[in-house]
């Protein structure tokens, strides 16, 4: 519980309602007990930090102006989420975020009606908050929507699919975009430069304002003026991109100034039509440490507020996106065909040496996963060897590039999908659940998961010097802990190994699930093999084994519909075989936010939940005593 001498005005918000009691010259003092809160909360829990930190004062300030949950208050991508949180009455829980059972780490429909639209993937929220304009004025409702967007979600293509729209259409709603300069890391491209540039125009937005107090809204002053204003951002800002758009320009102002925030607030409230809303916001705002170092503090483990993050001592097993980084530099130098593309995600993909080491052959390009994918295409009609270095969540939002622009024309471009299977405390939106199923359906395809860091290093090999369209998928974290050959060497396509010969039953496992599968052939006295290849599969060991065995079991960390499992299922029900299968995979629903080995087991892919399943289906086919793990 919030300590009421620590944090009197915190103390007293259960609600916006109690927020708006508070009088406008107090707010200043509920923001700054918020950021201490905020900082206190995340020291002892972890979560994101920096973006959190940015918006307190704007998350106040619209709370506070606008009738919440009545009138719509839209986040986009979350990061920034923690404040808002707070104050619509989950003050008290909000160091359960990320941990099973409690808060998500984003806005969530289902946890709060003040979330008034769920998200976790970048830029959706304009498209969100003009679809609920819209339904409201068609339906007569007086309420507002207000959409907030960062800088680094605005370089995406769908948000300004969104505005293309909107301003045709003329709704009621304002979009603010939350200027901080970055993303997860530094912002690239145009519209950041450009929106740098516009910070310089505070000129003309004092000439502008001073002139509106002196004129009315009709009559030939506004038009002249009005005429005059598009003429004279000619001179002073760079661009008047939004205002083509349709939408009119307010700012920039200062993000972190509550009078002029709702000052500027409740002029903008009252406006009709489209409304953008400029505010220059700092990453980490408060905080020193987060404010110098505002990728290392974007999202944090527990620490010290005192201290700050401490340097930790490096692992003893390299993660698999280490892996894919080391392997990335070293096939580099190998081949100067070999370019790095990201979708924004040069840390959270591992390219970040390669970024120093190579940076012409290094392309981030912004938030913005459709046009990296063509993009990739594009350079492989030229002979280029492009890598695509993305998550595998991210990928389903260039799913139609992937087959329209790159299989269908049988390109060879490389997919290296990080964090594949279920990434745990980030939840249902980052989880990486149906990447086999999307991948293995489209033709000209090579489908690979490897079942340690070794393994994951040869098929980044193999998938880049095979001609055509391959991807690698490997989890989040480190491996079995596997010696790493130095060496680029390559996998022979489509052949699986047969890791340990037993009877009666045969383990066809995938990916990370190999690990776990280990010790449960060891307590059956199973075959187990490590399938390597979901497409093409190894038909003739598969075809082999259903001769030899009683039953055979799928085990992938991947939905059962459509996955590894369902492509073992076809061949056998192809060929007529009547070897009984048994499908272990990802259950169909969306699993909540957790630790990614609580979440395995709560699906039975644990060591123990994999033996009880094969156990309860096909304990007549070997005659091992029960472990006592078993149920």
């Amino acid at each position: 519980m919030i300590d009421p001498q620590r944090y009197p005005y915190l103390a007293r918000i259960e609600t916006p309602d109690d927020l708006r009691k508070i009088p406008e010259t107090e707010l200043g003092e509920v923001a700054r007990e918020l950021r201490m809160y905020l900082i206190e909360s995340v020291a002892t829990s972890g979560g994101h930090f920096g973006a959190n930190l940015g918006v307190i004062e704007l998350t106040v300030a619209l709370h506070w102006l606008y009738d919440t949950p009545v009138d719509r208050l839209v986040w986009d991508v979350g990061h920034q989420c923690y404040p808002h949180k707070i104050l619509t009455g989950r003050r008290d829980g909000i160091t359960s975020i990320k941990k099973k059972d409690g808060l998500a780490p984003f806005p969530k429909r289902d946890e709060s009606e003040y979330d008034t639209f769920g998200v976790g993937h970048s830029s959706t929220s304009i498209s969100a908050a003009l679809g609920m304009a819209i339904a409201a004025q068609r339906k007569g409702d007086p309420r507002k929507v207000v959409a907030v967007i960062g800088d680094g979600a605005m370089t995406a293509g769908m948000a300004f699919e969104a505005l293309n729209h909107g301003g045709d259409i003329d709704p009621d709603l304002l979009v603010i975009l939350n200027d901080n300069q970055m993303s997860i890391s530094e912002n690239v491209g145009a519209l950041p430069r450009m929106l740098a540039r516009l910070m310089a125009s505070r000129t003309l937005n004092r000439i502008r304002e001073s002139g509106k107090k002196m004129m009315k809204r009709d009559g030939f002053l506004w038009r002249f003026a009005k005429r005059w204003e598009e003429h004279a951002k000619g001179m002073f800002v760079p661009s008047t991109l939004f205002e083509e758009f349709g939408f009119h320009y307010t700012g920039p102002i200062d993000g972190h100034d509550i009078p002029l925030l709702v000052s500027t607030l409740r002029t903008l409230k009252e406006l009709k039509g489209p409304q953008l809303l400029h505010v220059i916001t700092t990453k980490g705002k408060g905080y020193a440490p987060a404010e110098r170092e505002q990728i290392e503090y974007h999202a944090v483990g527990p620490f010290d507020p005192e201290a700050g993050l401490v340097k930790k001592a490096g692992a003893s097993k390299p993660t698999y996106t280490e892996i894919f980084g080391d392997w990335l530099c070293d096939m580099a130098a190998a081949d100067p065909r070999l370019y790095g593309i990201t979708p924004a995600m040069r840390e959270g993909s591992g390219l970040v040496r390669f970024s120093k080491e190579y940076p012409q052959r290094y392309f981030d390009v912004s938030i913005a996963e459709q046009h990296a994918v063509t993009l990739a295409a594009g350079m492989a009609c030229e002979g280029a060897k492009p890598v695509v270095a993305i998550y595998s969540t991210f990928l389903q939002r260039a799913y139609d590039q992937l087959i329209h622009d790159v299989a269908l024309q049988n390109l060879d471009v490389l997919f290296a999908i990080d964090r594949a299977g279920l990434v745990g405390p980030d939840g249902a939106t980052h989880a990486g659940s149906f990447d086999l199923s999307y991948l293995r359906c489209i033709p000209n395809m090579v489908v690979m998961a490897p079942a340690d860091e070794d393994e994951c290093r040869r098929m980044l090999t193999t998938g880049f010097l095979h001609d055509g369209p391959a991807a690698v998928r490997y989890p989040r974290g480190s491996g079995t802990g596997a010696a790493i050959t130095k060496e680029l060497t390559t996998l022979p396509i489509g052949k699986a190994e047969v890791r340990r010969r037993g009877r009666g039953i045969a383990l066809l496992a995938f990916g990370a699930m190999v690990a776990p599968c280990a010790k449960v052939a060891e307590a059956l006295d199973a075959t187990l093999v490590n399938m390597r290849f979901v497409k093409p599969l190894d038909e003739a060991l598969v075809l082999e084994l259903s001769k030899s065995h009683g039953a055979l079991v799928s085990i992938e960390d991947n939905a059962i519909a459509g996955g590894a499992g369902s492509a073992v299922a076809e061949f056998l029900n192809a060929h007529g075989i009547q070897t009984p299968l048994l499908q272990l995979g990802l259950a169909d629903r969306f699993l909540d936010h957790a630790g990614r080995e609580e979440l395995l087991a709560a699906d039975g892919l644990d060591a123990s939940g994999i033996e009880n399943s094969v156990r309860h289906r096909f304990g007549n086919l070997f005659s091992v005593p029960v472990l006592r793990s078993a149920i």
